[in-house]
């Protein structure tokens, strides 16, 4: 039998063992009474989760089949759950109680980026009216946005990545109708993409009740949000000029700027951590109830990595990256030494036996998917020194016999991430 026919028996195989247990991948709306987002829940997995991508994944505890000569797992990780997978083959590399639904926090942004997104192109303006930023919880991270003043939606979406801005994501939600229709929006992408652990309640991922997610959601999230041009340059970007407000002095009517940084410290580094090796982003978030969570993309050595981690226990300062980036140099060690034990789930709309698709440009961002990548370039604002890892090529959809993709196998992910040093 050929290596390409057992990969694809493998792929098979796992996508229907996906699909036998339906009661488990129900979407998490029917359980959003009983799903509490409040750390008072039990601190234990449930015996039984679901079981999309593979059997293992519905298993508590860890999950992981290491080969000859693969490394041993890290010791003492205290996040309740963790997942470690391959971007662009999908393949999960260990896992430990990946589909654990849990509140999500800020890293459920890359769900609402990657749904509102392509609706409108970056260049497109919005004044600010005060009804755009009514119902953000108390305590929201803001970016700093002022009603009546007139951003362009290149602007919101550094608000929303870089500075995790819940006024930012208002002001799109807006844009996008409003609050209510974004988190159906939100809801009806989850599902497209299998998804089926996430119940979105607010857009932005602050704590709600009923509103979680899991490790291998997100992870499915920063996977299709990353297939786009300008989520991975947002995502990536470690800092901006950010448009500050209207003053008017001796007749003249000027709007300075301030600096934002992107708080994803093993992209920009911190008092104890240094930029991660090959990092391109992806998201953060921190609240009450969710903890810490964090999603991030790396590559190294032309091979790309996937890891998200969820609420770690220990409370030491930046655990959640800390975690992520030892299970990340995990993978890395790992890659081609273990036996997957599940995999990343193509969405629904990818149809079995489909050729890949053609280059088509985007309505609203004119962003083309191309099957020939384009390397990657780093372009710096004059006035504020912004680097942005900027990738030109968006990754193409392979569909395989099985029902399920692969992203280019040359991902273009940032050139920069191979050299940057601590800002």
């Amino acid at each position: 039998m050929s290596a390409m026919k057992k990969i694809a028996g493998r792929r098979l195989a796992l996508a229907t063992a996906a699909l036998l247990p339906l009661t488990l991948a129900a979407p998490a709306t029917a359980l959003a009474d009983t799903q509490s987002p409040t750390l008072s829940h039990a601190a234990t997995p449930p015996a039984r989760m679901s079981t999309v991508g593979g059997a293992l994944l519905g298993k508590p505890g860890t999950q992981a089949n290491l080969g000859s000569g693969a490394p041993v797992l890290p010791k003492d990780l205290s996040a309740r759950s963790w997942i470690v997978a391959d971007a662009e083959s999908g393949d999960v590399l260990a896992a430990h109680n990946p589909h654990w639904r849990l509140p999500p926090a800020s890293t459920l942004k890359m769900l609402f980026a990657d749904t509102v997104l392509p609706k409108f192109p970056r260049s497109e303006k919005h004044k600010v009216a005060p009804s755009d930023l009514a119902g953000m919880g108390a305590g929201s991270s803001l970016v700093g946005i002022k009603e009546g003043e007139t951003y362009t939606v290149h602007d919101l979406w550094l608000g929303v990545f870089l500075r995790s801005g819940n006024d930012a994501v208002h002001v799109l939600s807006s844009m996008n109708h409003g609050v209510k229709q974004t988190v159906e929006d939100m809801q009806a992408h989850a599902e497209e993409l299998q998804a089926l652990d996430t119940h979105v309640v607010s857009p932005d991922g602050y704590d709600a009740g009923g509103q979680v997610s899991s490790a291998y959601d997100l992870t499915l999230f920063a996977r299709s949000g990353l297939q786009k041009k300008d989520f991975r340059e947002y995502c990536s970007t470690v800092r901006a000029k950010f448009p500050g407000e209207t003053t008017k002095k001796h007749g003249r009517t000027t709007r300075g700027s301030f600096e934002i940084q992107n708080t994803n410290r093993l992209l920009a580094g911190d008092s104890d951590i240094t930029p991660y090796q090959g990092i391109a982003g992806v998201k953060n978030g921190n609240t009450t109830n969710a903890g810490a969570t964090f999603t991030g993309v790396a590559e190294r050595g032309g091979r790309v990595l996937l890891v998200t981690v969820m609420n770690p226990e220990k409370k030491d300062h930046n655990k959640v990256y800390k975690e992520a980036a030892r299970l990340l140099d995990w993978g890395f060690g790992a890659a081609g030494k273990v036996t997957p034990v599940g995999e990343l789930v193509a969405p629904r709309g990818a149809q079995a036996g489909s050729q890949p698709s053609a280059p088509a440009t985007a309505a609203a961002g004119g962003e083309q998917t191309s099957a020939k990548p384009v390397a990657a370039s780093v372009r710096e604002s004059g006035s504020g020194g912004v680097g942005v890892a900027l990738a030109i090529a968006a990754g193409v959809l392979v569909l395989l016999a099985a029902g399920v993709f692969l992203v280019n196998r040359r991902w273009p992910l940032p050139d920069l991430v191979r050299r940057r040093t601590r800002p």
